[in-house]
């Protein structure tokens, strides 16, 4: 598929328990500089990123520290500015921010025009976002359907910062990567050490003649304001110590260091479909950040838990069986440009 499909570059494992069962890679990791993807190549992982924003709010709700029945203006008065019908953004709450059934936009930064290179890749200012409030509503009453939404990690975020005072990078960092031992994983800009492994990433797009073309995009872009919805970069074997962590198979799933495996389960737990106006058979769910895929009957049920992640021209996904503690991680470093041709479409 990825030979067929243009993907520069792309890498899969198969988590089985507490370790790696499988490993593939193919392709190059940088085009140009003839270097191939291997078990240290660091890709960007985009929204998957929000897995490590809403645990990271979990540990808080288990120590005591807030409810996910706290409306979110308790912590970010400024959302007080968004326009909404009978002032439902008084009833937004952190459970809605993440199950995305607040309300709010999906893109965190709709005024981008990409032909303008001196724009930058994401808003870098929490003044950006509450300049653009004023001008932005609540599509619906909190709580009654699913829509996407970006930013409402930046406001969980905002949260995690106004309860621990560390920044959000720094929280997720003392509390999460490095007690899992996920020593390569960080947020934005590579560090020096680690920038020889980074992936470039790549975006195919045709001319007027429709010969394709596959634009290289550069390894390094910062995103700004939005890293906790988007900002993780990692080599595939530390997502394996984050998956392995998620399916209870890691030492650090039992107790509650990072967080009680009970307090998982309540995350896959359905909240809201996805999509209930298309009918999707097999239906999908949100739960408290994770998507939910309930596949079989009766004795034969089981719930698949995963996310996906698309920005600049990376694309990824991971999808895990909780009931055998099997998952697949899958990373590409190429999309089309066009929007339903992104390379991990048919995976």
């Amino acid at each position: 598929f990825v030979k067929k499909d243009g993907v520069v570059g792309a890498e899969y494992v198969v988590v089985d328990g507490n370790a790696i069962a499988e490993q593939h890679a193919i392709g190059m990791a940088d085009r140009d500089a003839h270097q191939p993807v291997d078990a240290n190549t660091i890709f960007h992982w985009a929204s998957i990123t929000k897995t490590l924003t809403a645990v990271a709010v979990m540990q808080l709700r288990d120590r005591g520290k807030l409810s996910l029945d706290d409306p979110i203006v308790k912590y970010v008065p400024e959302l007080r500015r968004v326009h909404s019908e009978n002032n439902a953004i008084e009833r937004v709450t952190l459970r809605h921010l993440l199950s995305h059934s607040a309300g709010f936009q999906s893109p965190t930064w709709p005024y981008r025009d990409d032909s303008k290179p001196w724009q930058p890749f994401e808003p870098t200012e929490w003044s950006q976002l509450v300049a653009m409030m004023p001008y932005q509503e609540l599509a619906f009453e909190p709580g009654t359907r699913f829509h996407y939404s970006n930013p409402g990690f930046i406001y969980l975020a905002r949260v995690i910062e106004a309860i621990t005072g560390d920044p959000y990078e720094t929280y997720v960092q003392k509390n999460i990567l490095t007690p899992l031992g996920m020593a390569r994983s960080y947020f934005n800009i590579s560090p020096y050490h680690l920038a020889a492994d980074r992936s470039n990433n790549y975006t195919i797009t045709r001319d007027s003649a429709g010969n394709a073309q596959t634009v290289a995009n550069g390894r390094e872009f910062d995103t700004g304001i939005t890293t906790p919805n988007g900002g993780l970069n990692a080599p595939l074997g530390d997502l394996a110590r984050w998956i392995e962590f998620l399916s209870g198979a890691s030492p650090w799933s039992k107790g509650d260091v990072i967080l009680r495996h009970k307090s998982l389960e309540e995350m896959w737990k359905p909240v809201v479909p996805v999509d209930a106006e298309s009918m999707n058979v097999p239906p999908e769910f949100m739960g408290l950040s994770f998507f939910l895929f309930p596949r079989g009957e009766g004795t034969h049920a089981i719930t698949l838990v995963g996310h996906t992640g698309h920005q600049a021209g990376f694309a990824a996904f991971f999808v895990l069986n909780p009931q055998n503690q099997r998952a697949v991680i899958v990373a590409f470093n190429t999309v089309h440009a066009d929007s339903d041709r992104k390379a991990y479409a048919q995976s």
